[in-house]
């Protein structure tokens, strides 16, 4: 990856990939999250606020400046920073900087009473979903008393109480606490884009060489947690520990699991036994999900009621075999392909890689942290497979059930 890596004057850093024979640039400016974090919902709210004016355009005109030069603007709170992002012509970079730097300057956060409203109402409408109800279920109990677990229904719960001066002092520590990073992948010369971000971000708060320190989250019991529906004529369940996140000697391991069991589609064990030998499943699928602190490992069924009992047992099963039984070579195989293959798609275009280059940098494990690790997934072995499921798919564990 022929990548360049300078610091801004204020110690930002940017770190710079050129495609050649790209008409589209991709940048992103990420803020790492300070310690301590605010209450649920400051930040979610803040992110939704970017858009909707500064002190020299409204909301109105940035939307219509944006859609006259084509460009894709998005502001983005992740577990562990706030993602602000361009994609826009070449010839546009300078005006897509330009209307950046007001947003991420000049924003007044006038709407905020209007935005809270319209925030309140999608997440009641998305708690109305099933699944988004069992999957918020399981992430607030699995990262309980922690940020990670600040899902839709708790951050409901504590909309009513923020206040515009809430969300103008949480970006205020945003900005002057925080790791800064500047990721741009395309087609223009590296001291162009330097000299046009210099002049754009040299003057924003200085930036922090080390992450904050946050404690990660524990799970250290079983934890069973029921909600009935009961218009319900579908059964969601959801079960998962805590494990090892990026930058872990088993993550790669872990990784090559979930292909195996869950996330691999058709070719998967999961969906092979539990939908297409025994019937119980109409979605069936396991996920790896990884942040800067730690990560969790989940399988997922939709079944009907009768069949809930059933599917644990088959959840049982399928984890058993991965204990005491190593997973072929050609198995291990396929799930490499697949998984480095998924690997190639996702960082195809000039906005992905910018997203992922931008990502890993801010979280601490280095913007070229899918090279490196593409080597060691191709070193893991079945023995390493079965060893990580011995050692991590233990009684410490969330069970989310929605049943009616």
């Amino acid at each position: 990856m022929d990548v360049k890596v300078k610091k801004l004057e204020n110690n930002i850093e940017l770190v710079y990939k050129r495609n050649p024979n790209t008409p589209r640039v991709a940048m992103c400016l990420n803020f790492s999250l300070n310690n301590p974090i605010p209450d649920p919902g400051f930040y979610s709210l803040m992110a939704r606020l970017f858009m909707q004016g500064t002190k020299n355009r409204n909301a109105q005109q940035l939307s219509e400046e944006l859609d006259k030069y084509a460009i894709e603007f998005s502001s983005e709170l992740k577990l562990d920073y706030l993602r602000f992002k361009i994609v826009c012509l070449n010839e546009d970079f300078p005006k897509a900087i330009e209307i950046l730097t007001d947003i991420v300057k000049n924003t007044t956060f006038d709407e905020f009473e209007k935005e809270r409203v319209k925030m309140i109402g999608e997440i009641e409408a998305d708690l109305d979903s099933p699944r988004s109800k069992v999957v918020d279920n399981y992430y607030k109990n699995i990262y309980a008393n922690h940020h990670y677990g600040y899902t839709n229904s708790v951050i409901l719960e504590n909309l009513p109480n923020i206040t515009k001066q809430d969300i103008i002092n949480s970006y205020k520590l945003f900005r002057e606490d925080s790791k800064k990073v500047l990721s741009f992948v395309g087609d223009i010369d590296f001291e162009s884009v330097y000299t046009v971000l210099e002049k754009a971000f040299g003057d924003l708060e200085y930036s922090k060489d080390e992450l904050a320190y946050i404690k990660p989250p524990v799970l250290n019991e079983t934890k069973d947690v029921e909600i009935i529906k009961p218009d319900m004529n579908q059964a969601h369940i959801l079960k998962g520990w805590l494990v090892p996140t990026y930058g872990s000697k088993d993550s790669p391991a872990l990784a090559l699991l979930n292909i195996i069991l869950g996330a691999s589609g058709l070719s998967s064990r999961l969906f092979m036994e539990l939908r297409d030998k025994k019937g119980l499943a109409y979605v069936v699928r396991s996920s790896y999900d990884t942040s800067r602190l730690i990560a969790n490992f989940s399988i997922y069924i939709a079944t009907e009621p009768k069949n809930i009992e059933v599917s644990l047992k088959g959840f049982d099963e399928e984890i058993n075999k991965i204990k005491n039984e190593l997973v072929s070579e050609e198995e291990l195989e396929n799930a490499k392909n697949n998984l480095l293959g998924k690997w190639a798609f996702i960082t195809e275009t000039n906005s992905q890689q910018a997203t992922w280059m931008g990502q890993f940098d801010i979280i601490g494990v280095g913007y070229d942290y899918l090279e490196k690790a593409e080597e060691l997934i191709k070193k893991v072995t079945p023995q390493e497979i079965k060893d990580c499921a011995n050692k991590y798919f233990n009684d410490n564990y969330v069970l989310s059930i929605l049943k009616p």
